[in-house]
């Protein structure tokens, strides 16, 4: 009943639209990008809005200078009060925990051993608290789970070694990891290094320390669901699937078929599992991997993505159009794919090195993408405008900088940064300045709380001819919102007559906007959300 009632929405709203402009391509004339329209698209309770935490580098509760688990517990206030109308903390629905598991690193991408905390960041009992406290209050949380490889000071690898030194061909440690012997010269374009102690080698595409697993191993893929089962029966709410195209190095098809397999069994356990996986490359690949999960939407993010594109005064109609063709291509792959957009991790440069704070560019750029579909990304630090670039030394430390609370927490900049220059306003400032980039992106999420057709509806992009406005309809529960935005430096009037527009819901940017009547006045970088 649900699809009728929106169709025929739509319908009523695309007959008054054309009733209601003049010619076609005048300006200020609504124009839908595809009159197909799409059914109510409802993807249970995962359309939150997710805030990534590089552990190391966020709250430090105990004075090591280390970002820990106690840390986040502590600062969850900041976070989500709990109260979904309070209005003083950010407002986050998600959080994701960069790797916690014990690792040699700073990154913890090298697990040593998955069914540990890493001493540094605390302890089990910690990351249940953390789990309990994010629950009560409506978080979902999810760990990072690099599974394509280990650390080399993982047992399984010793047990690997140990195996292939003394010959133990028969059991399961001799093919845990991928390898070859000295009569071949294993796969082209992947890295070998030597097994000590022998005359085989064994794959490691990152780094020698960071050894491949092998997936055609049983013993391999019971092992990794064992790992996902625990912190599921802990309460985990789901992962971030790291490096998700290297499962078969060079080969996105058997890949992806591992993942469908492998969520296909953790979704026996639980089927509401979040999951996003990291496949670092064009659309057409990560269409591949969409049957199995929602991937990261690399085209929206950084320096040259679609949203910094369009954010410095580009077409929001290109943006939008480009939203709703990616919608309806994955749902043809997985009718409850969502598109997970972003601006900057913890593996790119920071968004406000490359969209000005001050200019109002990261704020417009906040709206394109909180002010959207599915499950965006935070960054931790990104709503305070920390800066952050890879730079001259060239270390991802540099993107990993320590949280600026300014309030005495005693978090450092992991090992290997240099980067210096930052954000003048830490967190306490921002907290109480009412024009901060913190009340701005706090003000954005309520904003997209109290519309949740945003996240969930019917996705129809429009566009206005003759200018650089654009935006989208979203229809949820019989219920359509159209929003709006400008990401230019003037204020545009539109006539909007015919839509059946009655209310203007939030104005949020840098000028503000009106609704008089039938005529909206959109200010410059602002985004408007209207009924």
């Amino acid at each position: 009943m649900k699809k009728t009632i929106s169709l025929l929405l739509c319908l009523l709203m695309l007959v008054s639209l054309l009733a209601g402009c003049g010619s076609a391509g005048k300006s200020g004339e609504y124009v839908l990008r595809d009159e197909k329209l799409q059914s109510d698209y409802v993807v249970d309770d995962n359309a939150r809005v997710f805030y990534e935490i590089f552990v190391g580098s966020f709250s430090d509760s105990d004075g090591d200078g280390v970002g820990d688990l106690r840390g986040i517990i502590n600062r969850m206030d900041y976070l989500n009060d709990g109260d979904p109308n309070s209005g003083k903390s950010l407002g986050i629905e998600g959080i994701w925990l960069t790797p916690i598991f014990q690792s040699p690193s700073y990154h913890k991408y090298d697990v040593t051993d998955y069914y540990t905390v890493d001493p540094k960041f605390g302890t089990t009992e910690d990351l249940q608290e953390l789990i309990n406290l994010c629950h009560e209050r409506n978080v979902k949380l999810i760990l990072d789970l690099p599974i394509n490889h280990t650390g080399s000071l993982n047992k399984w690898f010793s047990d690997f070694i140990i195996a292939h030194r003394q010959g133990q061909t028969g059991t399961d440690a001799y093919d845990f990891y991928s390898w070859h012997g000295p009569d071949d010269q294993g796969l082209a374009g992947h890295r070998y290094a030597p097994i000590t102690g022998t005359k085989d080698y064994y794959e490691c595409n990152f780094d020698t320390s960071m050894p491949e697993l092998n997936f055609d191993s049983e013993a391999v893929r019971e092992a990794l669901l064992d790992v996902a089962r625990y912190y599921i029966d802990r309460g985990i709410d789901g992962f971030r699937f790291d490096a998700a195209k290297y499962i078969y190095f060079g080969d996105n098809r058997a890949s992806a078929d591992f993942w469908v397999w492998y969520l296909e069994e953790l979704r026996k356990l639980k089927p509401d599992l979040y999951t996003v996986a990291e496949v670092w490359d064009s659309d057409g690949v990560t269409d591949v991997y969409y049957p199995a999960t929602n991937c990261f939407d690399f085209s929206t993010s950084q320096a040259e993505g679609l949203i910094a594109s369009a954010a410095r005064a580009g077409d929001v109609g290109s943006y939008t159009g480009y939203v709703e063709s990616y919608l309806n291509r994955v749902r043809a792959l997985n009718p409850e794919a969502m598109i997970v957009p972003f601006i900057a991790n913890h593996d790119t440069d920071r968004a406000a090195g490359f969209l000005s704070v001050a200019s109002g560019q990261m704020k417009i750029a906040a709206n394109l993408y909180l002010l959207g579909p599915g499950s965006p990304f935070i960054y931790y630090g990104e709503e305070i405008g920390m800066r952050g670039s890879r730079g001259g030394a060239n270390t991802d430390a540099n993107r990993r900088l320590a949280m600026v609370w300014n309030d005495g927490d005693t978090v450092s900049d992991p090992e290997g940064s240099t980067y210096k220059s930052q954000v003048e306003q830490g967190v306490a400032e921002q907290l109480a300045d009412k024009d901060s980039l913190y009340t701005y992106y706090k003000e954005l999420l309520m904003i997209r709380h109290a519309n949740p057709e945003i996240a969930r509806g019917a996705y129809r992009s429009c566009e206005i001819p003759g200018t650089k406005l654009g935006g989208f309809y979203a229809t949820w529960k019989g219920s359509t919102v159209l929003v709006l935005h400008n990401t230019t430096l003037s204020a545009a009037t539109v006539d909007l007559s015919g839509l059946g527009v009655k209310e203007l819901r939030a104005a949020i940017g840098v000028e503000g906007a009106s609704l008089d009547g039938t005529s909206l006045t959109l200010g410059a970088q602002t985004s408007v959300v209207l009924r």
